[in-house]
């Protein structure tokens, strides 16, 4: 995946414990690049700062939502009828806007030499506190 820049279109993954608050923390990212073949996301939910947000947040319920979030980013039989949507189909039933507990920013676009590196970089730069 070296070589000329790819061009990636990204959408941060949020946690929105009270929907109706309107309150968020970022949890991880989607990165979708189809000129490198790649569809990927990953996640650093901040537990002390959800808590923060909602003392009363169900973690694990959070947790089941954001892993079955990567099933369907990973794609297959295990993710269901979108899991066997293509790659890009995939991302953008995603990153569609929601009113539920785990939504998305817009996608924004990007470009980098090395399109497998984007996922830490996004979260180390959009998700962490402090980068790993």
């Amino acid at each position: 995946m070296s070589g000329a820049p790819h061009t990636y279109d990204y959408a941060i993954v949020r946690v929105v414990p009270r929907v109706e608050r309107g309150e968020f923390i970022n949890a991880g990212v989607i990165v979708s690049c189809p000129g490198a073949k790649l569809l990927a996301c990953g996640f650093d939910l901040d537990e002390v700062r959800l808590a923060a947000l909602d003392p009363t947040a169900d973690i694990e319920a959070i947790r089941k939502h954001l892993e079955a979030f990567e099933r369907i980013c990973n794609g297959g039989a295990d993710a269901g009828p979108i899991g066997e949507l293509p790659a890009r189909q995939r991302f953008y039933w995603l990153t569609a806007p929601r009113s539920s507990i785990i939504q998305t920013s817009p996608a924004h676009t990007g470009r980098a030499r090395e399109a497998g590196d984007v996922v830490e970089r996004l979260l180390d730069t959009m998700v962490r506190v402090r980068p790993r």
